[in-house]
């Protein structure tokens, strides 16, 4: 029996609440405190990711549609450079959150992590208002990257009579994996199910997730290639594209004014590549069902750096010197690999079969993506539930620690695809939709926030963050600022198109989030009379397992394909 089983096994008395002819105690939790702190005798989920599930899932499950697809928007809004730009400054915006979530969540990997680190850490109203802004951000990005797998069929086969039926069974097989349990979710998210033996099955999902880390690569080498004339038109770019078009283009809005409209060009792609990172966050998410998970977390964090690097900068890099930003073809809009740019530069090069490999690669990513929100947005819940802050049916799990109601009611809000088969349906969803972008920089934004107010506590009773963080990093506090102040900027700024010809719908799917997110944050500051914890006041103990109940010793790798595994995963 896991410590963590054995910990919640120790809890006794109280109510009892029958799940699946399960009985699972349901005391008061912490005596005492209505804020519920101690939830470990009703937090029934078990730790089955493994390291090479969490390495994977902090990055895989970001490399959607807004990444393959959304750079050549990227490019034809701002430039080479100015996309560049604008995929690096939100680049280190996204690592700061995720330096910051890193060491919360080594400190304390319990269900519900950061939307309770700001209720634990900073003020239980707070705490609200993130969790369910958190939930509905990815919420409506599982429909959104459904819709986007539904789009990238249409490659092969446009029939509109069949729509439909593709978008439900994309649906049905993202809730079916998440229903099928943790440990096949992180089967499917790593891809490398050929090699396990506890379930034949899994052979079906063998691969899929692997495959948009390992298209990204080959793209990229490939842009390279084709960059240096190794194309069968033997026809060597280099960077005659920098040069003509150039390497920073227009908004649009300021024709007059050449340097203010392509700096309105770099704003304009900021919230393009915030879509393109958001979800990295993930990992901590699933620090509750991970073995050994400040070990492991603390793996992920650190390594994310060079992978955004590699898959994000440098795949924007390769993206400006193979299509110039004014391609015609780039900009279309038609959902699928014939708006990539890196299928355009194929066609121009004269290579005829990759194409259709590179959308089914990106059809396997949106996939992937929409796997993974479905995961984090009813893992969410599920943390919401079991402190209170949403209804308590939400906290029913499964004998092998599955929260099936809150995958099951998150599931269903997957077939809001289905809006787009109507027209008018589809104006609404895409209304839903523009939401989830702002909603991910105000995830951002309240992690650093949360992480701010963390280590001030941490300070004001005498914690060495250095001897007792599995994971700290030394640009801190300065990153978390950093990444709370850009985090505003975006807040703000992602609208300023609607002033230059204003529409009240455009402004509002642009700025409702803020009056939104207040709401939540008064309606549950009002109905509970929360306070601001004082630093002092702050609970770093009650509810955390310690390392000794959540690492085991670390065995190391002895083969050399082990010893390769541990470098990469």
């Amino acid at each position: 029996m896991s410590a963590q089983s054995q910990q919640k096994d120790d809890h006794s008395g109280g109510a009892s609440l029958e799940k699946f002819g399960v009985d699972v105690n349901l005391q008061p939790v912490i005596a005492g405190s209505e804020h519920k702190f101690d939830v470990a005798s009703i937090d029934l989920v078990q730790r089955r990711l493994k390291q090479r599930h969490v390495q994977m899932i902090a990055i895989a499950g970001t490399l959607g549609t807004g990444l393959f697809l959304g750079s050549g928007k990227a490019l034809s809004g701002a430039g080479p450079v100015g996309a560049l730009i604008a995929y690096a400054l939100v680049g280190t915006v996204a690592y700061s959150s995720l330096c910051s979530i890193g060491e919360m969540a080594c400190h304390a990997p319990i269900s519900g992590t950061f939307p309770h680190y700001a209720a634990r850490w900073v003020d239980p109203a707070f705490g609200f208002a993130v969790g369910w802004n958190y939930y509905y951000t990815n919420l409506m990005s599982v429909p959104v990257e459904v819709t986007g797998a539904q789009l990238l069929i249409t490659f092969w086969d446009n029939n509109p009579k069949h729509v439909a039926i593709y978008t439900t069974v994309i649906t049905c097989l993202v809730i079916l994996i998440n229903i099928f349990g943790v440990r096949w979710f992180g089967e499917a998210e790593f891809g490398f199910a050929l090699i396990k033996r506890e379930c034949p099955c899994r052979l079906l999902f063998f691969s899929y997730q692997q495959a948009p880390v390992t298209m990204i690569t080959g793209l990229i080498l490939l842009g390279l290639v084709i960059d240096l004339g190794g194309a069968p038109n033997h026809q060597r770019l280099g960077f005659q594209y920098w040069k003509n078009p150039g390497v920073l283009a227009g908004a649009g809005l300021e024709p007059n004014h050449i340097g203010l409209d392509r700096f309105l060009g770099i704003l304009s792609v900021l919230v393009q590549a915030g879509f393109s990172f958001q979800g990295m966050e993930l990992v901590a998410v699933a620090a509750s069902e991970t073995e050994n998970p400040r070990r492991n977390i603390a793996k992920a964090v650190r390594r994310v750096f060079y992978r955004i690097c590699i898959f994000y900068i440098l795949g924007i890099f390769v993206t400006g010197l193979i299509v110039p930003y004014n391609d015609p073809e780039l900009l279309q809009s038609t959902g699928n690999a014939a708006e990539s740019p890196y299928v355009i530069a194929m066609t121009r090069a004269g290579i005829k079969v990759l194409p259709s490999i590179i959308n089914a690669g990106v059809l396997t990513s949106a996939f992937s993506a929409s796997n993974s929100f479905l995961f984090c947005s009813s893992r969410i819940l599920y943390g919401l539930s079991l402190r209170g802050q949403a209804p308590r049916i939400f906290a029913r799990c499964t004998a092998s620690g599955l929260p099936i109601v809150a995958i099951g009611f998150t599931s269903v809000f997957g077939f809001l695809s289905l809006m787009n088969v109507s027209s008018g349906s589809e104006t609404v969803f895409n209304w839903l939709v523009s939401l989830t972008t702002i909603g991910g920089f105000f995830t951002w934004g309240s992690i650093n926030l949360t992480y701010l107010f963390f280590r001030r506590g941490l300070s004001a009773q005498g914690i060495d963050r250095k001897e007792r963080l599995h994971y700290w990093n030394p640009l801190q506090p300065g990153l978390a600022m950093w990444g709370l102040t850009w985090c505003i900027i975006f807040i703000l700024i992602n609208g300023f198109e609607v002033f230059w010809s204003f529409n009240a719908a455009g402004f509002l799917t642009a700025y409702i989030n803020i009056p939104i997110f207040a709401g939540l944050y008064l309606f549950w500051k009002i109905t509970r009379r929360t306070k601001v914890w004082k630093p002092e006041e702050m609970d770093f103990v009650t509810g955390i397992p310690t390392p000794e109940e959540t690492e085991s010793p670390e065995i190391p790798p002895t083969t050399f394909w082990e010893k390769v595994a541990a470098v990469l995963f």
